[in-house]
């Protein structure tokens, strides 16, 4: 399958399914990938390939809108395999990109000691703004 009749497939499948923003998005990213691999066949296209397409595209970019790109080519891809039947592997599942794209892990919170919420609660001047404090800690 062509990849421009791949994205049309795609695009047509969106206008059902997906809000009008998200469309937006998924066609200037499409676009990109039409002009990059335009008049090749999906299953021509590998995973560095499509790892070095999604490094031009997120380059200087934060890692949540590399991450965004990365699952929207992934699912660009998913839908192929899924709802048009192809026989193909992800390339996006590649374990070098799908670490290079990976969520960050988050970071632990710092918990507060009972005694020093207390005090923070004890030290305020304003009823007001010692009984919100009081709701929030106690409250969670």
């Amino acid at each position: 399958m062509q990849i421009s009749d791949a994205i049309k497939t795609f695009r047509t499948q969106q206008i059902a399914t997906l809000r009008q923003s998200t469309q937006v998005h998924y066609v200037r990213l499409l676009d990109h990938f039409l002009r990059h691999f335009s008049g090749r066949e999906i299953e021509s296209i590998t995973a560095g390939e499509v790892g070095q397409f999604l490094e031009s595209q997120t380059a200087n970019k934060a890692q949540s809108t590399r991450r965004l790109r990365y699952a929207q080519v992934k699912a660009f891809f998913n839908f192929l395999i899924n709802e048009c039947l192809m026989d193909i592997k992800n390339p996006c599942s590649h374990p070098l990109i799908a670490r290079q794209y990976k969520n960050p892990k988050p970071s632990a919170r710092e918990i507060l000691d009972k005694e020093l919420v207390d005090q923070l609660i004890y030290s305020t001047k304003s009823h007001r703004d010692r009984l919100i404090l009081e709701l929030q800690a106690r409250c969670g």
